[in-house]
Parts: C-alpha cells; sequence; structure tokens
C-alpha cells in the first residue's frame, strides 16, 4: 500500500501491506535504530513486552554477527489501525514488535585482499566508508588488511562533533568510517583534498554522487551502480571489481614510464648526433654523417625501436615505488643529466671512430662508414638499456619485449646490407667491411651500454647501502 525508502539519514526502510483484513507495517535496518522504536518482542508464545534484558541481549546478538563480518539487520513490525491512512514516518515507525535480527554474509572477493596490499605497496592509503555497523567495517577491513597501525575506526556520529579543520589534521589516520551519510562521505572527500593529495571515490549509490563529483577521480561501479553515479564518476569499472581499479593504476604507471623512456631515447639519441656533427665543424674536420645519414637513424635506427619501447610491458615492480607527485615534470633533473650523458657517450665513441679511422689511415670516407656503423650500433644496443633506468638488460630479459628485438635483430642486418648490396652501399657512399673492422666498430657501439648498465648497478648497490631515510643521489 505504501513505502517509505531506505535512507542513509534514517538508516530504515518500511512497507506497509494489507494482507486480507489486516494492515501491516514492515520495518528493516540498523540494529540500533529499530530497536530502539519497539516496545515488544515475539516470542513463540506471541508477541510480548520489550525488556532492558531482552534490549541488551539483541545488541549484544548483533555484535556478534557484526563481529564475524556480516551486515546485521533488524526486523520489526506493527499492526496498523483502519482504514489506514498514510502517516508521517516517524508515527508510522513506532511502537514497533521485534521479529529479530538477520545477518548477510557480502564477503570481499578473493582477489581484493591482495589488491590491497599492493596499494600498501603502491604508497595509495585505502580506506573503508560505508554505511555499516561499525564491528562489521571493522571486522571486513581486518579481513582485507586495510587498517594500517595506528589507524582507527570513526562512526558518523563521531564525524558530526567535529570541524572541518579537525578532520583535515585527522583524517591520514583513520581508515575505516562506519554509520556515514552522504554528506560525511563529501567531507572526508574534502579533508583529504586540503592535505594536497590525489583522492579517489568509489560508490554505487545515489548518496555516493556528491564524493565522486568532488574527488579528483570519481570511479563509479559499472554494474551496481545507479545512472546518477555513473554520471557524477570519471571512470566507471565494468566488473565493479576493486582490483581493477589496482590493474588501471598499474597500467597507468606502465603507460608514463613508456612515455619517459621513449622521450629519454629519442633525445639522447638525437643529443649524440648534434654532439658529433658541432664537435666536428668546431674542429674543421668534414662531415663525419651525411643527411642521408641522419635521415635513415633517424626514422630506422632511433624510430622503430622507439616505437617498440612506447609498447613496452608493464615493468615489474612498478607498484613497489611510491606515487610521482602530482607537480613533479617528466624532464626533470636527473633526466636531463642521464639525457646529457647518454648523448655525450654516444657522441664521444662515434668521434673516436671518426677520429681513428681519420688520422691513421686518413681515409675520409672510411672514417665516415666507422662514425655511421659505431653510431647506429650504439644506438641499437642503447635501445635495450632505455627499457628501465633501475633494471639491467639481464634482469629485464632480452625477450621480454619481443617486438624490440626484432627491430634491433632487422636493423642490423639492414645496417650490414647497407655496406654489401650495391644499390644501398652506393646510395648511402659506404664501402664493404671486414669482419675485424665490424667486430671493433661493434665494440666500440657496446661501450654507451655498458657505462649505462654499469651506473645502474652502481645506483642499485648504493641504495642497497643507504641507511633509512636516506636516498641515493
Amino acid at each position: 500500500i505504501h513505502t517509505l525508502p531506505f535512507d542513509s539519514n534514517r538508516k530504515r526502510m518500511t512497507v506497509v501491506r494489507r494482507r486480507g483484513e489486516d494492515v501491516t507495517a514492515f520495518v528493516k535496518g540498523a540494529p540500533e535504530v529499530i530497536i530502539e522504536r519497539c516496545t515488544h518482542i515475539l516470542t513463540p508464545q506471541g508477541p510480548v513486552e520489550l525488556s532492558a534484558s531482552d534490549r541488551s541481549r539483541m545488541v549484544q546478538a548483533g555484535a556478534l554477527l557484526a563481529n564475524d563480518a556480516l551486515r546485521v539487520l533488524a526486523l520489526a513490525r506493527r499492526s496498523l489501525a483502519q482504514p489506514y491512512t498514510v502517516d508521517a514516518a516517524n508515527d508510522l515507525e513506532q511502537g514497533l514488535t521485534l521479529l529479530g535480527l538477520i545477518g548477510l554474509q557480502d564477503p570481499p572477493r578473493a582477489e581484493a585482499r591482495e589488491a590491497v596490499a599492493k596499494c600498501k605497496r603502491a604508497g595509495i592509503k585505502t580506506v573503508m566508508i560505508t554505511g555499516d555497523h561499525p564491528d562489521t567495517a571493522r571486522a571486513i577491513a581486518r579481513e582485507l588488511g586495510i587498517p594500517g597501525v595506528g589507524d582507527g575506526v570513526l562512526l558518523g556520529v563521531d564525524l558530526d562533533r567535529m570541524t572541518d579543520g579537525e578532520l583535515a589534521r585527522r583524517v591520514s589516520d583513520i581508515a575505516v568510517y562506519a554509520r556515514v551519510t552522504a554528506e560525511h562521505k563529501l567531507r572526508i572527500v574534502r579533508a583529504w583534498k586540503s592535505r594536497g593529495v590525489i583522492v579517489a571515490m568509489t560508490g554505487d549509490g545515489v548518496n555516493d554522487a556528491p564524493a565522486l563529483k568532488e574527488a579528483s577521480i570519481g570511479i563509479a561501479m559499472g554494474i551496481t551502480g545507479t545512472e546518477v553515479t555513473k554520471e557524477a564518476a570519471d571512470i566507471i569499472i565494468t566488473d565493479d571489481n576493486f582490483a581493477s581499479i589496482v590493474a588501471a593504476v598499474e597500467e597507468g604507471r606502465g603507460i608514463y614510464d613508456n612515455i619517459a623512456k621513449t622521450l629519454a631515447y629519442l633525445l639522447a639519441g638525437n643529443a649524440g648526433e648534434l654532439t658529433v656533427m658541432l664537435i666536428a665543424a668546431l674542429l674543421g674536420w668534414p662531415l663525419p654523417l651525411l643527411p642521408l645519414h641522419l635521415l635513415w637513424i633517424n626514422l630506422v635506427t632511433d624510430g622503430l625501436p622507439a616505437l617498440a619501447l612506447a609498447t613496452d610491458p608493464v615493468e615489474p615492480g612498478v607498484l613497489n615505488r611510491p606515487p610521482r607527485h602530482p607537480e613533479a615534470q617528466l624532464m626533470d633533473r636527473e633526466f636531463l643529466q642521464l639525457t646529457a650523458l647518454t648523448g655525450a657517450l654516444t657522441a664521444g665513441v662515434t668521434l673516436a671512430a671518426f677520429a681513428y679511422e681519420w688520422y691513421v689511415d686518413a681515409d675520409h670516407e672510411q672514417a665516415r662508414d666507422a662514425a655511421f656503423t659505431v653510431l647506429v650500433i650504439a644506438e641499437l644496443m642503447r635501445s635495450f638499456g632505455a627499457r628501465s633506468n633501475v633494471m639491467t638488460v639481464l634482469q629485464v630479459g632480452l625477450l621480454s619485449n619481443i617486438r624490440l628485438f626484432l627491430i634491433v635483430m632487422a636493423s642490423f642486418a639492414l645496417q650490414l646490407a647497407i655496406h654489401h648490396v650495391g644499390v644501398l652501399h652506393m646510395l648511402f657512399g659506404m664501402e664493404p667491411i671486414t669482419l675485424s673492422q665490424c667486430l671493433a666498430w661493434a665494440a666500440l657501439g657496446f661501450i654507451p651500454l655498458l657505462v649505462l648498465e654499469g651506473r645502474k648497478m652502481l645506483r642499485r648497490s648504493g641504495a642497497a647501502g643507504a641507511s633509512p631515510g636516506e636516498a641515493p643521489a
């Protein structure tokens, strides 16, 4: 006949039904709210007055269910007078007869605990905000491994007594919020944002929409989420799985890393080429590289490996490092230093090969041939090392990016073809090379990669030996 829908502020719902000549209101909701409105309790002998001991017994039973990570509802009813008229909610939901308690099991997904653990390793704090009983919230949070050392549980009524400033000061120490309303969720999001952090908020109900809209990243559930929530969100998770959010973070970090390594690879290569041409001009040398050589290096030697680096698999352990600061620059001091070092190494071995052939053999064509070949080999070998600033080539694995491996092998074959296929070595102004020349120039081309790999190992050993709180330069 009539329905009073659930509301997060009222924490209860009522349905009025007519069965024959009887009209009855059935109420369900939070145990502490329903029991407070009951005057009787149903027994095998029929309804009897609800005593203080009965109230205490029911509260204890609810706590036991909640401690088992069950979501607890109290059920009650009230017989209504005839003829029935729609009363105000507070009048309709008073003088109830308590029917009992029901515990609902909504177990977390098996992968949720591992996802929370990954968040902790990644420097992401996971916070539970729920309308459930605090004992239920605490039990589920412990099961998921959400609370850390010193993290507490805060109730909605406690939030009401706190100012925004007090909440902002305490928010980092609270991992679980229970019996909260939509307004509470909004205040929690604003408190976190006031600390200058990136806040991602998940939700599926209408009362989650304001907090999702306020958050830095609003994430709605695609299966159980309401249309209002989906409209307010920035991202919709189609499988309603928290682990999918963590996987998205991992993928996002991988994409960012690929952008950074591709940019570093290309800039370092160009820096090396420019340095070679500039120093040769300053020394009065003939051109070490022709325009066609530079075009070949940029399009084939640099371009194709860069495309493969852009699709590099996510580096293992990407979630084991803290988040990047929101204002951090991609091209920071360390990025520029590494680019300059790589460019200098590439230019150094290229100029060394050119100078040796030019001064020892006095052969300009062979000197240019040596510079071109050494530069190409240096760039191709360096593409393997560019995949990680921390892990060595052997640790990453040569075949873990099969596209890059095949591109490098194909580029080597093309480079040999330039020297030995008649049309190509005439086009590029090259001459056939001997095996000893090939080995000597390849050894020079390996030097930049070896130096950079040695730098990684030194930095790793420095990090391992640093005292707590220290970071290697």
